[in-house]
């Protein structure tokens, strides 16, 4: 994929995204020092990424297990037919366990991360959340036992 041209970018769009990547508080004059641009540039390069869909914002990256959250899992979800995703997708968006659901191909019809505080709370999200949705007809459930690896992409 040719993120230059596809999207109107340079490379110094691509070396702003990837000093952000690395670090997305990094001041905007911090980014300009180091791409010997001015400040003005930088905003105006971070607009138009903005403007394009390239950037959505920023988020915070959180340490679950510090706040009370020791289980996560992958629950594979097969969903009975097609017409029935929308509602089931609207569904899960109002499960606050779930942080990440995604449409796949392959043995399920969707995929899940979910967290929680413990197993007793992951039983009940499984059989009185999840299971409970019109459209789901089973689930698989993984339980993460570590992450060793973390891995943010790099444009490098």
């Amino acid at each position: 994929m040719n993120l230059i041209s596809n999207n109107h970018l340079d490379e110094l769009d691509l070396q702003i995204l990837d000093l952000l990547i690395k670090d997305c508080r990094t001041p905007y004059l911090e980014i300009a020092r180091i791409c010997h641009v001015s400040g003005g540039t930088i905003h105006v390069r971070m607009k138009k990424m903005e403007d394009l869909g390239i950037i959505k914002g920023s988020r915070i990256i959180l340490n679950l297990p510090k706040l009370g959250y020791d289980v996560c899992c992958f629950v594979g979800i097969y969903v009975d037919k097609t017409s029935s995703f929308n509602y089931v997708f609207d569904q899960m968006s109002n499960i606050k366990e779930v942080v990440e659901l995604h449409l796949t191909t392959g043995d399920y019809s969707m995929f899940a991360k979910v967290v929680c505080a413990n197993i007793l709370d992951l039983q009940n999200v499984l059989l009185n959340k999840i299971n409970n949705i019109d459209g789901v007809q089973r689930t698989d459930t993984f339980i993460s036992l570590s992450q060793p690896i973390d891995r943010n992409i790099s444009l490098e």
